[in-house]
């Protein structure tokens, strides 16, 4: 189906009410939840390679500036709905800021001063931010002991499968690490805002847009003032490509999958993806650059499957199930 496809009937395992997100997903979600992990297990390289000759501002703002032409060119040829009204323009702009201009600066700027690897753990922190933030907002996400408990699970996989060796690291740069860990809990309370995006009637390629552009509006000024990007050497050709691969892959295709998860599954299922990241990079890796799996990296993603099946519950509910049966 394609992205701004309608949403398909509601299951009988969605809870009721007016958001009526599926508290636990099928294979089609899961796949897309997989896909986004795929495309964002790149973006910490691409970044990595990008912070070597351009400033953290610059490579931001073209990073959503260019995420933006290339949506908005999809929204145009497809004849979707563009966003009217105050109301619209006010959340898109909002949730430009906390999912992309706060939290995309602060992750950026922190590599320039902490291991690629080290900020993968501690952004792999926004399920736990989530679960916490989408309980106490949400009545259809309420805190529970089990998705707390996967979620603590989940996050020592990541921490065991990229090497508790990166951890040395904690006592240094303390700035850069707590500008990531920022950055989770700004995902987190985007993943949260972002349900009323359904309520409004936007498809999700439009909101993609539109939450980019925002964010580009935002970036642009301070971009000119601080960066001041016309006195820059221009950049080579790999950091180009980095770029673009940044906007275009793991910004502009990544956040349609996004909203469409979003709506459908809930900020809790989603932001799931943080801990598939590090699993999918490692994969790639071993696959097509002839990498080594250890034995420490089979262990994590163990730990990670238990977090999600936790988090999930169908499992742990069909075992309870047939217990009582017994």
């Amino acid at each position: 189906a394609p992205p701004d496809a309608a949403p398909a009937p509601v299951p009988p395992e969605r809870t009721a009410g007016s958001s009526s997100i599926a508290q636990t997903m099928g294979p089609r979600l899961w796949a897309a939840l997989v896909a986004l992990s795929l495309i964002w297990g790149g973006s910490f390289f691409f970044i990595g390679v990008a912070v070597r000759e351009l400033p953290t501002l610059t490579v931001v703002t073209l990073r959503v500036s260019l995420a933006a032409a290339a949506l908005w060119a999809a929204v145009l040829l497809t004849r979707r709905t563009l966003p009217h009204g105050w109301r619209a323009w006010r959340a898109l702009f909002w949730m430009g800021t906390i999912n992309n201009a706060i939290p995309f600066a602060l992750i950026v700027w922190s590599q320039q001063f902490i291991a690629s690897g080290l900020a993968s753990i501690l952004n792999a922190t926004t399920p736990l931010f989530t679960v916490l933030v989408a309980g106490l907002l949400l009545s259809d996400e309420r805190l529970h002991p089990r998705k707390l408990a996967g979620a603590v699970i989940g996050f020592t996989g990541v921490a065991a499968m990229i090497g508790f060796d990166a951890l040395a690291g904690m006592s240094r740069d303390l700035w850069a690490q707590a500008a990531v860990l920022g950055a989770a809990l700004s995902y987190a309370f985007a993943g949260v805002y972002g349900r009323r995006f359904r309520t409004l009637g936007l498809a999700p390629l439009v909101t993609a847009a539109g939450q980019v552009t925002a964010a580009a509006v935002i970036l642009a000024p301070l971009t000119i003032l601080i960066d001041r990007p016309w006195s820059l050497a221009p950049p080579g050709a790999g950091t180009w490509a980095a770029v673009l691969a940044l906007a275009l892959v793991s910004t502009a295709f990544a956040y349609v999958l996004y909203f469409r998860i979003l709506a459908q599954a809930g900020a809790t299922n989603l932001l799931l993806v943080t801990f598939l990241v590090p699993v999918s990079a490692i994969l790639l890796g071993a696959m097509f650059l002839g990498e080594r799996l250890g034995l420490q990296h089979l262990a994590g993603m163990a730990l990670i499957g238990a977090g999600l099946v936790f988090i999930d519950g169908r499992l742990l509910r069909r075992r309870a199930g047939r217990a009582k049966q017994l």
